[in-house]
């Protein structure tokens, strides 16, 4: 996770936070909660579980006007053809083809524009870039007032369908407005622990309230981000900053799957060409996961090797996985090397640990299709 020292800001849901114990630390920006009492350990599998009540409001959320398609000049993602009541991931291209963040955009039913969601540590950034790109086409409009929670696990559709009625219909990538507790919400079937769940947008001044409300229900608890890195992380899920930035392209990340089909015919994205070059040809180094064998963990930054003992790349995110009581990492390494199984050895504490190459996710995700 990264930390920042800059002066910190705080959600709506500062207070709560502290009453229920939270650990607070600086990250991205915020004072946030890193865990609980009950502790990292248990929060991850309480999520896995039942269910787990994240504090999100950090993340950027704006709505886009105008014409919806110009968002197209910033992503290779199909954003014309997003259905309404449809949600969907994209990547946010610099001019050269490399990722300066990921994002979730939507299009909920009856409405013109366009609801994003992106990430907190690059938001003014991403803002910015994307209204100077969009100009005279579109207009955004950051709504920094609003909160974002996110219900996540196996009870979430049970928990919050005792709060608004009918929303549990959704299923996975569907959006809708919906009334929640008695207040208005932009609820969508989404998240980022590969678990099912909902990830829920509100005005900020009911976000205390309806965090309340969650957490009386006997199935919920909070999550901070200890345990949301290591769900994720689990999920096989990148992380912007660690397993991507502005040095990544799309191909290397391994996630070609999100350039809509219309897109890669026609390459009309920054450095389209280019990409779809490499989609054909290959890259020098590709996204994988890697379990380490043993106990210890492989932090970020360790050095990946052959069994020769060459660097072939490096860890961008790694940890213990409380759900299959192993360590899990992901990072680069040179492309002859990605394949499943194969063997490598991890620098860990100045000894080479054994490590192989595995699919992703780790742990199987349970998206209500």
């Amino acid at each position: 996770m990264a930390l920042s020292t800059d002066i910190l800001r705080r959600t709506p849901l500062y207070a709560l936070h502290l009453e229920l114990g939270g650990k607070m630390v600086p990250f991205a920006g915020y004072e946030m909660p890193v865990q609980y009492p009950a502790g990292i350990l248990r929060e991850h599998l309480h999520t896995r579980e039942k269910c787990g009540l994240f504090d999100v409001s950090h993340m950027g959320q704006a709505f886009l006007s105008g014409d919806m398609a110009a968002l197209e000049r910033v992503t290779p993602a199909d954003v014309a053809g997003l259905k309404e009541g449809m949600q969907r991931y994209g990547l946010l291209l610099t001019p050269a083809g490399t990722i300066m963040d990921d994002f979730m955009f939507s299009r909920l039913a009856g409405e013109a524009d366009l609801y994003l969601v992106v990430n907190a540590g690059t938001k003014e950034a991403d803002f910015a870039y994307i209204s100077e790109k969009l100009k005279g086409a579109a207009t955004l409009m950051p709504r920094l007032d609003r909160a974002l929670l996110a219900l996540q696990g196996p009870a979430a559709a049970q928990v919050l369908e005792r709060h608004s009625p009918g929303i549990s219909d959704l299923t996975f990538m569907k959006v809708a407005r919906a009334t929640l507790a008695g207040v208005p919400a932009i609820i969508s079937r989404t998240g980022y622990t590969g678990e099912d769940g909902f990830e829920i947008s509100i005005e900020g001044s009911d976000a205390e309230y309806v965090a309340r409300a969650f957490l009386g229900e006997a199935e919920v608890m909070p999550i901070g981000l200890g345990a949301r890195d290591s769900l994720r992380l689990e999920a096989g899920l990148c992380l912007y900053g660690h397993d991507m930035d502005e040095n990544t392209n799309p191909v290397e990340a391994n996630l070609v799957w999100s350039i809509g089909k219309r897109r890669r015919e026609v390459q009309d994205f920054p450095a389209g060409a280019k990409i779809m070059d490499l989609v054909a040809n290959g890259t020098p180094t590709k996204r994988v996961g890697i379990r380490p064998e043993g106990r210890a963990p492989a932090r970020e930054g360790t050095e990946i090797t052959d069994k020769s003992g060459r660097i072939i790349g490096k860890i961008t995110s790694g940890g213990f996985g409380p759900s299959l009581n192993a360590p899990v990492a992901m990072g680069y390494v040179e492309s002859a090397f990605a394949a499943d199984g194969t063997a490598l050895d991890l620098m860990v504490r100045g000894k080479l640990l054994p490590a192989t190459v595995t699919r992703m996710p780790f742990v199987p995700h349970t998206y209500r299709r």
